[in-house]
């Protein structure tokens, strides 16, 4: 009786899984959002390239999902990739960054957007612009995001809170110079 049940859930299932179409379609009509997520995480376009193709690859060779989970799952490996490349720690003393284009860098132009809206973004120590990318921009709770980032949660808490001072200081900046 167990194996004609079996069976019979069996013959019954549908299976839903994304196909490499499924996938490569995924990443075909989302590239703006997934190379945006790529660049802001990696705060560089070389770094966001390899981050981007990388996450495709990992998708199409890595592990069966539901065709209704691709695009969430695609970031998600976008971001795990980007973690990988980084390693942002809590306390990293490393220097922010500038927001400075080469001559043949064209990053911000491949996104349709202008860089001066993600300058402060991109100026962010490697730790709290994840913090902020993932818990602001994408929206991960507290929990996931430390958990991603192999922190607590209080560590994403702060790293958020120093970000936004930092936006809002860049902000409060502009608005100065414009008056």
């Amino acid at each position: 009786m167990n194996k004609r049940l079996t069976h019979r859930i069996v013959a019954n299932t549908r299976c839903d899984y994304a196909t490499c179409n499924d996938i490569c379609r995924s990443f075909a009509e989302n590239v703006t959002q997934f190379y945006l997520l790529s660049f802001l995480l990696t705060a560089s376009s070389d770094r966001a390239e390899q981050c981007f193709a990388g996450g495709l690859d990992d998708c199409v060779n890595g592990v069966a999902v539901f065709q209704g989970w691709v695009d969430c799952w695609a970031r998600r490996v976008i971001v795990r990739r980007a973690i990988q490349m980084i390693q942002p720690r809590p306390g990293d003393a490393a220097p922010r960054r500038r927001a400075v284009r080469s001559e043949d860098e064209d990053s911000v132009a491949r996104c349709g957007l202008q860089e001066a809206q993600f300058a402060g973004v991109l100026a962010l120590k490697d730790f709290e612009r994840f913090a902020f990318v993932l818990s602001v921009l994408e929206g991960y709770p507290d929990g996931s995001c430390a958990a991603l980032l192999g922190t607590s949660r209080q560590e994403v808490g702060k790293a958020r809170l120093r970000a936004l001072q930092h936006l809002a200081s860049i902000c409060s900046s502009q608005v100065a110079c414009l008056s």
